[in-house]
């Protein structure tokens, strides 16, 4: 695994450009959302770019890290730096992951094999997605030895969970992350204005269409009355889509109905609203891995969480797709931080957009910073080659930041007085 060098990265653009070839991915956050709107379908901008009731959430994501301002320090030796951390067992050569983001094939046909092997390549770690297009076995088999997690919807079926739990132990995952935010789905206005909800189409059930115990209950669950609907093309599209996607052939699925008793258990089961503190330890009793718990905004909340001994906190709003008017994920943080007094990693998701945004999340006691909405976009523009591109982009700026500011090492970022707050 090569040091990054974002200087190296920096005059590769610029004689790219000189020979008249520009970068597929654009580096302006809005300009890279706007050119993946123009490769997906409407519905599928919905679900990816947008947010919980009027999206107070994502502004604040985004919009609070301009409280924070970057304090550069002169005259300081900056000539190799350093991005590397450790992260559960691995050195990582930059504090980046590629947060959980479902339904992967709505931005490419390739999903999340692009994105698992794009990571690879970074040597940055993965989470896959509990609502992955994607078996967790092939994205692990893309990946081969490099680091991944795996992310837990609890569902209502604890056989399922324990199941999901040691498939991801078998392929190799190195943590597993129990998002607690998404007990119910938040009230996401852009997809309820196309009335689209991805997972009646088959599409985002990978995990489940695959599993042993979920097909296996497909036979013996007992599915509740669903609202019924006229009979129409879209109707008649939507049924095949969730044959389609079935595993095996297309007729027989048909004809069994499989395809879409599939889709009927899963949007049954997949979510569990009445968890409490008290449920933990059942992970524990299915799996050896370290369990991280994400979703957490409130610092009683992360203390709870190492009284239950969990073994990383996972700061997240759930990029603002849930409780609209949420404290942004970047407010949350210090006072988690503080709370956790580096006795677990802290991982950090929301609203970053940029290497400078992850220098201030670091400073602020970030572990490692996550990934999300932008490597979507990125793979919708130009599939795994896209998403390798934003890698190295935003781990470029990383590093260049760093060293402006007069840092060598993350350990320096996290120094007092790198950032500092107030009235701007």
């Amino acid at each position: 695994m090569k040091r990054s060098n974002a200087l190296d990265r920096q005059r590769a653009i610029y004689a790219r450009g000189a020979a008249g070839l520009l970068q597929s991915v654009p580096f302006d956050p809005a300009v890279l959302e706007r050119k993946a709107a123009e490769r997906m379908t409407p519905e599928a901008l919905a679900y990816i770019a947008g947010g919980a009731g009027l999206e107070r959430s994502m502004a604040s994501n985004t919009g609070d890290f301009d409280r924070w301002r970057i304090v550069p320090r002169m005259l300081r030796d900056v000539d190799e730096r350093d991005t590397a951390v450790d992260l559960f067992g691995h050195r990582i050569p930059a504090p980046f992951f590629l947060a959980p983001i479902g339904v992967l094939e709505m931005a490419h046909r390739d999903a999340d094999l692009a994105i698992a092997a794009a990571a690879a390549q970074a040597g940055i770690p993965y989470i896959f997605s509990n609502q992955a297009s994607v078996p967790m076995e092939r994205c692990a088999a893309a990946m081969e030895t490099a680091p991944r997690f795996f992310q837990l919807y609890w569902s209502r079926s604890d056989e399922l969970v324990a199941s999901f739990l040691q498939r991801a132990e078998a392929c190799g995952c190195s943590a597993v992350v129990l998002t607690l935010d998404t007990t119910m789905l938040g009230w996401r206005t852009r997809d309820l204005d196309f009335a689209s909800l991805p997972f009646l189409q088959g599409k985002g059930i990978a995990q489940y269409t695959s599993d042993p115990v979920f097909l296996r209950l497909l036979d013996t669950w007992e599915t509740q009355p669903t609202p019924k609907s006229p009979v129409t093309l879209s109707a008649i599209r939507t049924l095949i889509a969730a044959n389609r996607r079935f595993p095996g052939p297309f007729f027989k699925n048909l004809f069994s109905g499989k395809g879409l008793q599939a889709v009927r258990v899963f949007t049954q089961l997949y979510s569990r609203p009445n968890i409490t503190w008290k449920d933990l330890p059942f992970l524990r009793k299915h799996t050896n891995l370290p369990v991280i718990l994400k979703g957490i905004l409130h610092p009683d909340d992360a203390k709870k969480a190492l009284d239950y001994g969990i073994d990383g906190i996972y700061v997240s709003n759930h990029g603002g797709r849930q409780v609209d008017g949420s404290i942004s994920a970047i407010a949350a943080l210090p006072g988690i931080v503080d709370a956790v007094r580096g006795k677990v990693p802290v991982l950090f998701d929301s609203g970053v957009r940029g290497g400078a945004d992850a220098f201030k999340a670091l400073a602020l006691g970030a572990t490692a910073v996550g990934i999300g909405r932008p490597y979507c976009y990125a793979l919708a523009i130009r599939g795994r080659a896209g998403v390798s591109e934003l890698l190295d982009n935003w781990i470029a700026d990383l590093e260049l930041t760093m060293g402006l500011a007069g840092c060598m090492s993350i350990d320096e970022i996290r120094q007092p007085g790198t950032i500092q707050t107030g009235r701007f």
